[in-house]
């Protein structure tokens, strides 16, 4: 009998890489599997997965909100309601009525563009940030941001030539899903002297490198708030992108999935794509996605997101339609997650006073430890880190000196992914070496998020395991 082997595969699937979930998660998780072993000899006790945006992992524990589990909860069992008729606040319990009435059992299959009721609470919640209408019907609810930035793309590969600009640093999922449909990768690099700014004038040098090797651009990536720099785009620029994607034209793909997850509100404040292209009463085509992942549900496993489409015509929409359809549905669960995040309780209902208790307590957190971990990187020798005012992560660059380079290069390993994985055996702190998300030669990066509890001890571990380093090594 012949043997299947990884040659008679896909071999575009050799190319993708994927570092959140790459060699150091791989080994993390061996090493929590070791702790359970009596007597195993590691020197901490605990494994920090710091490496993913994952607020409810283990370890990490962010609360779920309650009034989304408590429509949740209602949802998958509406008899809950009567059987405990004193548990849930009234407004919850009108929630999951109403819904249960527009959906059904959850059990079910519902529309493939998701349910029609639930992308109009999201044209809706998108109308009165933007000051600006949304059509349901340009409204894809998915699995998860990820699912929608994979669909686009596959269908913006529309030749072997054909290229996606992408930011360096990037979130891996851009590159591998470049690597998945065939597509090819341009890069452009963000300015972290400038706290990881967008330059309009990097991105058209990526452009001409481009078409003089050949390469068709057809999409600009924009993260915003910024993964893995939290560096958030002013309303200039962005009209700047814009113009830059109307004069090539490019598709502009805006991942703002991190919308909410502001640090310091009273100097940073978001805007989306979708309302600058309003304002300019632009035709760029935009793509626009958000997710129940990140912000301060942080319901990642529940896979809920979705895509708003603005000057794409009817075709390419039914195209689309098309393609959602061969997967039949996004998971219900995760509609649901999407319908309370962009419909949370309202000043006077019952669920509101503890809603806004939750939510204010995770923003004041995440912002408490951005700047405490910040500030503590920036004073270590040879390490710098911009304080960043939004997402989940910080990406301090580190100065790695030429014995450390060369002890690298002995392993076998990039000098960043060496610092990481010794970190990693040193401390069971878990974090993405940067020539994962991509950097400038002859610099090394990692990312980690901002999502750990007891930030001293964490902190303290961090900078105890890089005066070993330095002492092992010698400074840059």
């Amino acid at each position: 009998m012949r043997q299947l082997t990884v040659d008679a595969l896909n071999p575009a699937l050799q190319k993708v890489q994927y570092a959140v979930r790459g060699e150091l998660a791989i080994k993390a998780e061996l090493l929590r599997d070791k702790l359970k072993e009596p007597g195993h000899g590691l020197p901490f006790d605990k494994v920090i997965n710091s490496n993913i945006g994952n607020p409810q992992q283990k370890g990490l524990d962010q609360p779920p909100i309650t009034f989304t589990r408590q429509v949740a909860a209602l949802m998958e069992w509406p008899e809950l309601a009567e059987l405990a008729p004193n548990v849930f606040p009234k407004d919850v319990v009108e929630r999951a009525r109403e819904l249960s009435q527009e959906i059904g059992s959850i059990g079910a299959y519902s529309h493939s563009q998701g349910v029609p009721f639930i992308r109009k609470n999201v044209a809706k919640f998108i109308e009165e940030r933007d000051g600006f209408p949304a059509d349901p019907a340009h409204i894809f609810l998915t699995g998860g941001a990820s699912a929608g930035v994979s669909l686009l793309i596959n269908m913006l590969i529309s030749s072997p030539n054909a290229g996606i600009l992408i930011p360096i640093p990037q979130y891996p999922l851009y590159t591998a899903s470049l690597a998945q449909h065939q597509g090819i990768p341009i890069p452009y690099h963000l300015d972290e002297s400038s706290g990881w700014s967008t330059s309009v004038e990097a991105i058209e040098e990526a452009l001409i490198k481009a078409e003089k090797a050949g390469v068709l651009p057809k999409g600009l990536v924009i993260i915003n708030p910024g993964n893995p720099t939290g560096a958030l785009l002013d309303e200039p620029t962005m009209e700047k992108l814009v113009h830059l994607c109307d004069k090539y034209g490019l598709v502009l793909l805006a991942d703002e999935v991190y919308q909410s997850n502001l640090h310091k509100p009273d100097t940073h404040s978001f805007t989306s794509f979708k309302k600058v292209v309003s304002k300019l009463q632009s035709g760029v085509p935009l793509v626009s996605f958000h997710s129940i992942s990140k912000g301060v549900s942080g319901e990642c496993g529940r896979r809920g997101g979705y895509f708003e489409c603005t000057n794409f015509s009817e075709e390419v929409l039914a195209l689309i339609y098309k393609m959602v359809s061969v997967g039949l549905c996004p998971p219900l669960s995760g509609q649901i997650g999407v319908d309370s995040m962009v419909r949370p309780p309202k000043v006077g209902e019952e669920s509101y006073e503890l809603w806004k208790k939750e939510t204010d307590t995770i923003h004041a957190a995440l912002a408490s430890r951005t700047s405490l971990m910040s500030a503590r990187l920036n004073a270590l020798p040879g390490v710098s880190c911009v304080d960043s005012p939004g997402a989940l992560y910080l990406y301090p660059q580190i100065k790695l000196s030429k014995k450390a380079q060369e002890a690298a290069l002995a392993a076998g390993k990039e000098p960043d992914a060496f610092y990481a994985l010794a970190l990693l055996d040193a401390t069971g702190i878990c974090v993405v070496p940067g020539s994962g998300f991509g950097q400038k030669e002859g610099e090394w990066h990692y990312r980690l998020t901002c999502l750990c509890p007891g930030v001293d001890e964490y902190v303290g571990n961090l900078e105890k395991f890089h005066a070993d380093w330095v002492a092992k090594y010698g400074e840059a």
